[in-house]
């Protein structure tokens, strides 16, 4: 992560969490509502969040580079270079997308993965 970019402590946690592959820790950023929009899936809830996070970051050895970070409408958009084992078949390499996160109460309480429109 470029030093120069400070996000709201959940979303650095978040990231963190990912790629020092804390499984418990990634499902502490979350509320007890929040919801996880992942290339038109909705995944809703702690437990299918914590799910989602075990089958298709953790098993694959997802890790996330910050690109850059910004505020907009109320949201914390984050680019990122996504890395790890997953299948790449169709995806741009390198695969740069937009992680629009919502926090309150300093917890992840809606998070929406896209790529980022100029990958």
């Amino acid at each position: 992560m470029k030093s120069e970019i400070k996000l709201p402590n959940p979303i650095e946690a978040f990231i963190r969490a990912i790629n020092v592959r804390d499984a418990n820790a990634f499902s502490c950023c979350f509320s007890p509502d929040a919801v996880v929009k992942d290339f038109g899936r909705e995944i809703c809830g702690t437990k299918a969040i914590q799910e989602w996070g075990e089958r298709e970051v953790f098993a694959v050895n997802v890790t996330l580079e910050v690109m850059s970070a910004a505020e907009r409408a109320g949201q914390t958009i984050v680019t990122v270079k996504v890395d790890g084992t997953f299948d790449r078949t169709g995806l741009p390499n390198p695969l740069i997308m937009e992680h629009c996160y919502k926090v309150t109460a300093d917890k992840i309480t809606e998070l929406t993965c896209q790529l980022a429109v100029n990958s």
